[in-house]
Order: C-alpha cells, then sequence, then structure tokens
C-alpha cells in the first residue's frame, strides 16, 4: 500500500524518493522478456478508453493526467528492483542489464483533466516501442480510471446540488490514503468546493473544510456551552453540529442562542449556520430554517451530510429542504454504485518497415471490437449554442475543413445520419501531446483552475445529458476513413 508521503505536488516535486516503476502487473514484465528476445521493440499505438459511463451516466470526466505525467517523468528501475526481479528467478541477466538503462522515450497525447469525455474514444494514447509501452499499461489504467470515476461522481453530485456548495468528506472511508487523497483531488475538479482532507488541501492548493464532530459537543457538561466555545474559537466561521442530543428542541435553540449573543455584541460571524447530520433531512431543514428566519437570522447556512449520494440530494431537494451546503463523504469518495471506471488499454497500430500497420481486436461482443489505427479525438460543438452536438474519433492525419458540410453517422447503425450544414458548427481536437520522444511538453494547471475548466466543459452539456436518469447520449462517430479502415479489417479476418 502506498502512502500520502508519496503525494504528487503541482510543481512536480515529490516528498520522497520513491520509486513507482514496479507499480504494474507481473505480465507486462514477462511479455517485455519475450518482446526483448524475439528482437521485437518496433513502435507500437495503445489507445486508454473506456467502454461505458459511470451510474449509467450521460458523460464522464477526465482526471489523474498530472499523475501520469509523475509516474512517466520517474520511470526507471532501482538496483532494489532489479536486485528483487532477479530473485524472482524468471528474467535472465541480459534482460535485466537492459532495464537497468530503461527509460520512456516514446510519445503520449491525453485529454486533459477535466474535460468531460464519452465511451470508445481514447483518453491518453501511447505511442512507442513496443516495451516502453506495455510496462506503462497498468500503472496508466490505474491512475486514469481511478481519478475519473471520482471527478465523475463528484460532477453528479454537484448537479444535483442545484448550484448548493458541495464539501469532499470522504476520507476516513476512503480505500486507503492514496484513494482518499487522490480522491479527494479528483472531486475538487469535479466540482466540490474543498475537501476535510487537510494533506490534499495542502499538497494540492485546495481549500480546507470542516466543522466539528459530535464528540466536540459530548466534551463539554452542556451543548450550550460548547457551541459557545466553538464560536469563540472561530468568530469568522461558525458553523455548530445541531444533531447530538435533540436538533429542534436543543441543538437549532442553543445555537440560536449563541447567534444572538453574538449579535448583541456586534461580533456576528462573516460565515455562520448549522449542520444537520442525520434524522429527515428534509423536515429537520424546513423547521430550522423557519427557527433561524424567525429569529432575524435568515443568512444563516444549514448544511446537511449523513451518507448522501447525488439521488438522496436531489430528492431532498425536490422534496422542499432548504438545505445550503453539502458535505459528501462515503459514497462520494467510493463511488459506491459504481466502484470501478473500466477503462482499458488496447494496441491499435503496430510499425512495419517506417509505417503504422492498423491492428484490431476481435470479439463476440461487438462493443469490445476495437478501433483500430493511430487516431485521435475531435469534438463537434454547434456554434450557436457552444453544445456539444458529437465527438468525431478520426484517423490522426485526417484534415477537416468547417466551411464545407460533414456527414455524421452510427458507425453501429448507419443508416442512423446527421448532416451538419457548413458554417453551423466547430472541431476541436481534444486528444494534445503531453510527451514527445521522452520529454514533458505539458504544464499541468492548479487543480482549481482544472475545476473551473471542467465547470465550462460541463456547461458545454445539453441538459439532457446531465440529468441522473436515462441521460440523452452523446454521440461518439467514426470518420469514413477510420470506419472503412476498420470494416476492411473485419472482413480480411472474416474471409481467412
Amino acid at each position: 500500500m502506498t502512502t500520502p508521503s508519496c503525494l504528487h505536488t503541482e510543481t512536480g516535486d515529490s516528498m520522497d524518493n520513491r520509486n513507482f516503476t514496479l507499480l504494474t502487473d507481473f505480465y507486462e514484465l514477462t511479455m517485455m522478456q519475450g518482446y526483448f528476445h524475439n528482437n521485437a521493440n518496433e513502435t507500437v499505438v495503445f489507445d486508454l478508453f473506456y467502454r461505458q459511463n459511470p451510474d449509467d451516466g450521460g458523460y464522464a470526466v477526465c482526471a489523474g493526467l498530472a499523475q501520469v505525467i509523475d509516474y512517466i517523468k520517474s520511470l526507471h528501475f532501482d538496483y532494489d528492483d532489479i536486485d528483487y526481479l532477479r530473485n524472482l528467478g524468471n528474467f535472465d541477466e541480459e534482460f535485466l542489464d537492459y532495464l537497468a538503462s530503461f527509460h520512456f522515450t516514446g510519445d503520449i497525447y491525453a485529454i486533459p483533466e477535466g474535460t468531460v469525455i464519452f465511451p470508445r474514444e481514447p483518453l491518453v494514447k501511447v505511442i512507442a516501442p513496443i516495451m516502453e509501452a506495455q510496462l506503462v499499461e497498468t500503472a496508466l489504467l490505474n491512475l486514469i480510471n481511478h481519478q475519473s470515476l471520482i471527478a465523475t461522481k463528484a460532477a453528479r453530485v454537484c448537479h444535483a446540488a442545484r448550484g448548493g456548495a458541495v464539501m469532499e468528506f470522504g476520507l476516513r472511508r476512503a480505500q486507503g490514503p492514496d484513494a482518499g487523497t487522490f480522491g479527494a483531488r479528483a472531486a475538487v475538479i469535479g466540482g466540490c468546493i474543498g475537501t476535510s482532507n487537510v494533506i490534499c488541501a495542502k499538497e494540492f492548493g485546495i481549500p480546507a473544510l470542516g466543522t466539528h464532530a459530535h464528540s466536540w459537543i459530548m466534551s463539554f457538561g452542556d451543548e450550550l456551552t460548547a457551541f459557545r466555545k466553538y464560536a469563540e474559537l472561530y468568530p469568522d466561521n461558525t458553523t455548530l453540529l445541531v444533531d447530538t442530543y435533540d436538533t429542534l428542541r436543543s441543538g437549532v435553540p442553543h445555537a440560536i442562542t449563541v447567534f444572538e449573543e453574538l449579535r448583541e455584541k456586534n461580533q456576528m460571524p462573516e460565515k455562520y449556520g448549522i449542520r444537520l447530520d442525520s434524522g429527515d433531512l428534509a423536515y429537520l431543514s424546513k423547521k430550522a430554517r423557519k427557527m433561524l428566519d424567525e429569529a432575524g437570522f435568515e443568512d444563516a447556512a444549514i448544511c446537511a451530510s449523513s451518507d448522501l449520494d447525488e439521488y438522496l440530494i436531489d430528492s431532498l431537494l425536490s422534496q422542499g429542504a432548504r438545505i445550503d451546503s453539502w458535505g459528501v463523504g462515503t459514497n462520494l469518495i467510493t463511488s459506491k454504485n459504481t466502484p470501478a471506471f473500466g477503462g482499458v488499454y488496447k494496441l491499435a497500430a503496430v510499425e512495419e518497415n517506417g509505417h503504422l500497420i492498423p491492428k484490431i481486436k476481435l470479439s463476440e461482443n461487438p462493443a469490445k471490437i476495437t478501433n483500430p489505427g493511430n487516431k485521435t479525438v475531435y469534438r463537434i460543438y454547434d456554434k450557436k449554442t457552444g453544445k456539444i452536438r458529437a465527438d468525431y474519433i478520426t484517423l490522426a492525419d485526417e484534415v477537416f475543413d468547417e466551411s464545407e458540410d460533414l456527414l455524421l453517422f452510427d458507425p453501429n447503425a448507419t443508416w442512423k445520419k446527421t448532416r451538419l450544414a457548413a458554417g453551423t458548427y466547430e472541431m476541436k481536437e481534444i486528444l494534445i501531446p503531453v510527451f514527445q520522444n521522452g520529454q514533458c511538453v505539458y504544464e499541468t494547471p492548479s487543480v482549481m483552475d482544472i475545476q473551473k475548466y471542467c465547470k465550462e466543459q460541463l456547461d458545454t452539456l445539453w441538459e439532457e445529458t446531465r440529468r441522473l436518469v436515462n441521460p440523452q447520449e452523446v454521440y461518439v462517430d467514426l470518420s469514413d476513413k477510420l470506419y472503412q479502415m476498420k470494416v476492411d479489417l473485419l472482413d480480411n479476418h472474416n474471409c481467412k
């Protein structure tokens, strides 16, 4: 298990010298040795993509690229790594000598963090000698799958909150320190305003948020004294947890008493309010709101926590709950309903005699048949609304002219076609270079800048795509040339 002492910082500096090159599946190394002894280290193209949106949603949010960059930059085998592999008895000295001087020399293209993404399109494309491209498979999947999953969940939760602030409170329920910390990072990318995770807040420049636990109340002789002491300690931000004993007969009245005392002394906090952590949150929030308003504290905020997710938040607001902000923990940091993202990493092309030869993986399940060749992804926007019309997977060397009509078709049902008239659409290539010849050519933005970009991205989705249940699918189409390449490879295989 990794520990928080290995966390990435936005400056790219590591807090220690731990090497994650062996963060890989064993068969990646056995295949590497096979390639090595067969003199098979030709350049290849691998695509990292996923097949289904989490929670049966209409989109996902890409995250984890910053950690991918750190991993690739530091990729090397230490002496201890070589000794460990030698002692396993599976690898010979000639191959181990090769590993001793190993470093990444290839190209990587990726969709930037915070971008909304859809199934089947490459999120990361690796063009490198096959031994290098094979080794990085597991780590890339680990980093992109986890953070994209949590960023997507956060985006759904924040959308359900209808403009109310969402705070990430999940560290104690996460599957380990790294999942809690990188998950919190991803949650902020997806829209959370901050996190309770202090090391994450420190490392990534994210607001650290939180109030107090029930134990604070219980440690004093009475609830009112506990509230008064907390208000003394934090006079600028006083949020009181009101459900330790009796929310409406004790907690809220005592909170009002403290607020009245502060008002009498002309010491009202800039931010203040109550937090509800149990019970019928819709009923309690409406009653509490009425009590606060009648006491003259109309601007007191009501925060809610307690096993929340996007569906419960949506339900509470539909019931008229008077909740201003939300602390979301377990169901967000674990993406409880859909605990895995399902990204895969598939070979798409192999270089032969200086040319990239397309490769395709076949399956009896049509959804698992891959798209061959060296590809890129264009996002097509409606020029009038700025909304996404479709994503367009093309061969990397194709060129398009927005002054001409563009015919889109469903690659699985080719009779379904849409013609975009010239001048009504815009195309933007979203798969961008990150490494070239082993050198990083991309500067990672701060997490808060990625969050801002993510919000802009989410605004390009039609509301029908963002709804929680039965969302409208965004089309991911293939260009004519790519589609024909795929058909030809399928036909050639079937004729053998």
